[in-house]
Formats: C-alpha cells, structure tokens, sequence
C-alpha cells in the first residue's frame, strides 16, 4: 500500500524509477557471463578395485562391502552405489553439495587404506578417482578387420592405435573396450595332483614365481659396467610343461 500511495501521489517520481529500473536492467544484461560449459564441483568419488579371476558373488563378499562398510562412515554422504562385475568392483559415493571435492577424496582415500590391509592378497590396489564429466569419452574410434584375427586386432590397437593417439595434443586419456587379449589357458589333471599331493595353489605359485625375469646386479670390469638379468619368462607355452612345480622323493615333479 505504501509502494501504491507514493505512485499515485508523486507520478513522475514513479516513472523515473521504472526507467531507471529498465535501464539498469538493460546495461547488465548485455555484460551477464554466460559459460557453455561451466565449471562446477562435483562432490562424486568412485573407488574401483579389480580382484582378477573372481566371481561378482566373490568381488561382492570380498572387496565390495568392506568398502562400503568403511566408506559409510564419512561424515557428509548423501548416496552410496555399488557395482560387482566378474573381477572388478565398483563403489560410488556422493556427497552432499557443500561439501568440497577434494575433501571429500582424501576422506575416502583415508578409509580405503584403513581396510586394504584386510583384503584379500589377490585384490590389486584400488583406484581413487574424483568424477569429472569432462573424463568422460568424447570421441569413439571402432576397429574392425576382415582379414585380422580379434586377438590380432586388438594387439595392433593397443601397440599402434592407442600410442598415437595418446600422443595428440589435448588428449587426456585413451583407452581400449572390448578386445581379447593373449591368454595361455593351463588345463590341471586332478588326479595326478593328488596323486602327488599336490595343491592348486602351489602349483600357481610355481607359475608365478617361475614365469618372470630376475636381476642378478652388476658385472664391472675397468670402466665397462653391465647390467646382468636373468631371463625366465616364458615365450613358448610348451615350456610350462617344463616347470618343476615340487620335489616328490627326490625327484622333481
């Protein structure tokens, strides 16, 4: 009513208002920053982890809920998310809006690496990263090839492709999709194995330990000094026929 009253008693003093108004208006609208693509903070971590050979039930039990159990904790989440795929988990935690990224990364870090210890040895380390829409892929590449092998294929894109595009300037990250990679497939005879007494994971870890190549120091003489390292992983996959997995009345097995 008092906003009606002094329209009404001083006209000219109300118009001048409104132009003024409409001016002002007019001035900073034409100076309004507009940003296609604004910079804003996105209070998301997403903690993977690759268990290889695993199960999603196993990447479940194992690795998927001790860090959920853990990450739960943190003061300021508002969703928590998981994924359990065949040897790869998945944990998304979101954070409420006040709540800065970068915090909010290192207080996931901090619990992540309270309960890593109390993983399994054959879940590989997990992966910390902070979401950014701007990761996201914005350009696919599809490789294909009458005449080359999938194997083949993907071995040329991964050694060829890959590099040169990783080389482009403004390329942050390339990766590969799909794809089959070279895998030596090592069929067990249970019957011979425990003929000997011989358990699955020994035998893995006879593998292991034999399938890599081993430094052995230094050789100096006057002013040469080479590097010596023994090579022991396997080319021809006949040779793990050849592997001494245990020592069986003393003869290798």
């Amino acid at each position: 009513m008092i906003l009606t009253r002094i329209s009404v008693d001083n006209p000219v003093f109300a118009t001048m208002m409104m132009v003024a108004l409409l001016v002002i208006g007019a001035f900073s609208y034409q100076r309004l920053g507009v940003d296609q693509f604004p910079n804003i903070d996105f209070p998301t971590v997403v903690v993977t982890t690759t268990y290889p050979g695993a199960s999603p039930e196993a990447v479940e039990s194992d690795v998927t809920r001790p860090i959920e159990n853990a990450v739960n904790t943190i003061a300021g989440v508002d969703t928590l998310t998981s994924r359990s795929y065949e040897g790869r988990s998945v944990v998304t935690i979101q954070f409420n809006l006040d709540t800065a990224s970068a915090v909010a990364v290192q207080d996931v870090r901090e619990k992540v690496s309270a309960v890593k210890s109390a993983l399994r040895k054959e879940v590989n380390e997990p992966t910390i990263t902070r979401f950014n829409p701007d990761d996201l892929p914005i350009v696919s590449v599809a490789v294909e090839s009458r005449s080359r092998s999938l194997r083949d294929l993907t071995t040329l894109t991964d050694q060829v492709i890959l590099k040169r595009l990783q080389t482009v300037r403004g390329v942050g990250n390339a990766y590969i999709v799909g794809g089959v990679k070279r895998q030596i497939e090592i069929r067990l005879k249970p019957d011979r194995l425990e003929s000997f007494n011989i358990g699955v994971d020994q035998l893995i870890s006879a593998v292991r330990a034999e399938n890599q190549d081993l430094p052995a120091g230094n050789i100096s003489r006057g002013r040469d000094d080479r590097v010596v390292q023994l090579e022991g992983r396997i080319k021809d996959p006949r040779e793990f026929l050849n592997l001494i997995i245990a020592q069986r009345g003393g003869a290798p097995v």
